[in-house]
């Protein structure tokens, strides 16, 4: 149950030392409840109240690891139905899955394409995060020897899925030490299966086709067994009823009002071609923290990963990269010099287009707080001081001999103010849109009869 800033107060030691960073006890306990302060601030609070506070802190839906090492994958501690309401924490983890009845070349093929996919975009590498294994053989040694191939060829975490408890004791056996997601409590044999994820201490998957008062019920089961952390599969018929499932099971863990509900929720997107990856993109949508593709095809893994990458950014917070100087391609001194804010978006497409152009360049990244050229100019973030202060602070003052400096062309007004701000400088006014750098560049080029600005 979420606790209010007057309950949290009264467990606190009400010293008002100031030590963890605010001003009172009452306006620590203000910030607890907003989640804006971490307990461990507090060097005095008791065990007691620590373990009130501990629980009441918890996020309504538990974290969940799978794997180990630096590939292990978190899912759940989500807090909101939406995310601008604060943002989305841990990103829906794709799963392309192979099954023990596939010929050799086959496996390896789609493990081969599944590992090696990877796309830089906006700053975030995006492949894929997990692979799913399932058991359609019925034949314990051939579903632990498909897991020790899938071992050997790719290093990303496994879902390991069947109904069939000797595959999956076979299958623990081989993957047990490496922390894989368990697919199997169906009702039938939700207590053989939970007792092997609880020896192996795995997570695992908790399924049925009966509604998800079933499955909550279900769930219930299998944690007083003993099995912590646990993913809910709502068996859904349809789009539609997925949704509605999803959503429901979202909503009630939130409300911390209904037991079995405070999962991560699982998903497998059936279907080859579009029905498959359109139901991926709902899942992403929509709450599923794993979503197992069953027939995954090249195509579909970069438009899901960009659309998984656009609903997990923060909204609160502009995707941004670091201020500095860039150099892109074999830049020099004598190389030009072009300048643009630290947004994400704006610095790839700029970047991308200088590059493009084939001629060496710096690019001057300014902080404007993650925004682009227009909105930064219009809340005084990009201006003709912002710009003039970076060019000193990179002291480029000193190792541009040319001191020239191509703005963008959305702030062509100052560069009258930047001329005055830098004395002995050439403020050039480039494109508007950056497609036109390399037009533009090659044109200044060929006008000055050189092969670079």
């Amino acid at each position: 149950m979420k606790l209010t800033g007057l309950q949290i107060f009264k467990l606190l030691p009400n010293k008002n030392c100031k030590e963890c960073g605010s001003q009172t006890c009452l306006a620590f306990a203000m910030k607890l409840a907003a989640k804006q302060a971490k307990l461990d601030a507090c060097p005095y609070v008791s065990d007691e109240a620590r373990e009130k506070l501990g629980a009441a802190a918890a996020p309504p839906i538990r974290l969940v690891s799978i794997g180990t090492g630096d590939r292990a994958v978190s899912i759940g501690e989500e807090l909101v139905m939406f995310r601008h309401e604060k943002t989305f924490f841990h990103k829906t983890a794709l799963a392309a899955q192979v099954d023990d009845a596939m010929e050799r070349d086959e496996l390896l093929s789609r493990l081969q394409l599944a590992c090696s996919f990877l796309v830089e975009r906006a700053g975030e590498r995006l492949a894929l995060d997990l692979i799913a294994v399932k058991e359609t053989s019925g034949a314990p040694e051939r579903f632990a020897e498909t897991i020790r191939t899938v071992q050997e060829k790719c290093p990303l975490p496994l879902v390991l899925i069947s109904r069939n408890a000797l595959c999956i004791s076979a299958g623990l056996d081989v993957a047990g030490s490496s922390r894989p997601l368990l697919w199997g409590a169906e009702i039938a044999h939700a207590d053989e299966v939970a007792a092997l994820a609880k020896r192996f201490s795995v997570p695992l998957v908790v399924e049925g086709p009966g509604g998800i008062d079933e499955l909550t019920a279900l769930a219930c089961r299998v944690e007083q067994s003993g099995v912590e952390d646990i993913l809910l599969a709502p068996m859904s018929d349809g789009a539609a009823t997925r949704l509605r499932d999803f959503t429901l099971l979202r909503r009630r863990a939130l409300s911390r009002s209904f037991p079995g509900t405070g999962f991560p929720l699982i998903m497998s997107a059936r279907g080859s071609g579009y029905e498959g990856a359109v139901a991926a993109a709902g899942g992403i949508c929509k709450y599923a923290s794993v979503i197992v593709i069953e027939e995954p095809a090249l195509w579909e893994y970069l438009p899901l990963l960009t659309l998984r990458q656009n609903i997990y950014t923060d909204p609160q917070k502009p995707l941004q990269v670091d201020p500095g100087i860039y150099r892109i391609g074999e830049a020099a001194e004598d190389s030009p010099l072009l300048v643009t804010t630290n947004f994400s978006l704006t610095y790839f497409m700029v970047s991308t287009e200088i590059e493009a152009s084939e001629i060496p360049s710096r690019l001057l990244v300014t902080d404007a707080e993650g925004q682009s050229v227009l909105t930064a100019w219009a809340a005084g973030k990009f201006n003709a001081e912002v710009i003039a202060k970076a060019v000193t602070a990179h002291g480029l003052t000193t190792s541009v001999p040319h001191r020239r400096i191509i703005i963008p062309g959305y702030v062509a007004m100052i560069s009258g103010d930047l001329e005055d701000k830098l004395p002995g400088w050439n403020v050039m006014v480039g494109p508007q849109e950056s497609a036109d750098i390399p037009a533009y560049m090659k044109d200044v080029c060929k006008k000055r009869g050189q092969a670079t600005l």
